[in-house]
């Protein structure tokens, strides 16, 4: 009869067993995995000298940019290349999300204006799981120079005067220190020289390592990869295909980054370097330039 009334019992409960045990494995399959955490930037800025580096705004954050270049250095008499032509550039971006920066910004030279985005694709983690970040940076810009009979290239109809200019950046904070970004590109203008193509591939290396807390050493190299070189008599310049060599030194605080260095590239838009410049800098055609950012969280 005991043997029974055991049979019974565990007849009657072992239902109940089992539906603890479902629900008790169920809630540990609805346990929220901890978030990975986001390596810290892999940069100050969101330019190394003239290239976009990896950093996105947080969301609402506004960063003003200040972007200024000197002439060549000649000789004493022009100080540096100070009393020379000069470029600069305003602009601003803003962090629409975390991923996401639409900004806007005004040029000297050409009285450009551009709008530009920057979208992070992918974001390296301290784990290790992301090892590296993959971010797209693009903009539109519009040559709003008087039109004039001696305007070189010649600018005829309204979409003469935009240009364009794509980039993948890939970058990747190695420790405290150390910090390297490697980016192809594609720049284009609607508006060229007969015979030149409106299109440039190029590539650009960047990096930044750290001396102290608040300064960093700082080098950026692009390489054009399309190639040309052409004799323009009109108006008495050669275009060649020369690289951009930029050296300097950066000084950050949390809301501000200050870069200083020397420079063979006198535009401040990606795409006015890597189609147009003429300067060499193993021939000595090296100015001076800063640039200035400050980012305000709201």
């Amino acid at each position: 009869m005991k043997n029974y009334i055991y049979i019974l019992i565990v007849l009657f409960t072992a239902p109940f067993v089992s539906f603890a045990q479902d629900s008790n494995e169920k809630a540990q399959d609805t346990v929220v995995k901890p978030k990975e955490k986001l390596e810290r930037p892999a940069f100050e800025s969101s330019y190394i000298v003239d290239n976009p580096t990896n950093v996105v705004n947080n969301k609402n954050a506004l960063e003003v940019q200040m972007e200024h270049r000197f002439g060549i250095i000649r000789d004493f008499d022009d100080l540096g290349g100070i009393w020379g032509d000069a470029n600069i550039r305003f602009g601003g971006t803003y962090g629409v999300h975390e991923r996401v920066t639409l900004g806007l910004g005004l040029q000297k030279h050409k009285r450009y204006t551009d709008l530009n985005a920057k979208v992070a694709i992918l974001r390296q983690t301290r784990s290790g799981k992301m090892p590296v970040s993959l971010t797209y940076f693009g903009n539109v810009a519009y040559d709003g120079r008087k039109q004039t009979a001696t305007m070189q290239p010649p600018i005829n109809y309204q979409q003469d005067r935009f240009s364009y200019f794509h980039q993948l950046i890939l970058a990747k904070r190695f420790n405290s220190k150390l910090s390297l970004q490697f980016a192809p590109s594609i720049s284009h203008y609607n508006a060229v020289y007969e015979g030149m193509s409106n299109d440039r591939i190029a590539i650009a290396f960047g990096g930044r390592y750290k001396i102290t807390p608040n300064t960093a050493i700082i080098a950026d190299y692009s390489q054009p990869i399309t190639q040309f070189d052409m004799d323009l008599s009109d108006d008495g310049n050669r275009y060649s295909n020369h690289p951009g060599l930029s050296l300097g030194f950066e000084f950050g605080t949390s809301g501000h980054a200050f870069q200083l260095f020397v420079s063979n590239y006198w535009g401040i838009l990606p795409q006015e370097n890597y189609v147009w410049n003429k300067n060499d800098f193993f021939a000595g055609d090296i100015l001076l330039g800063f640039n200035i950012t400050r980012i305000y969280n709201f």
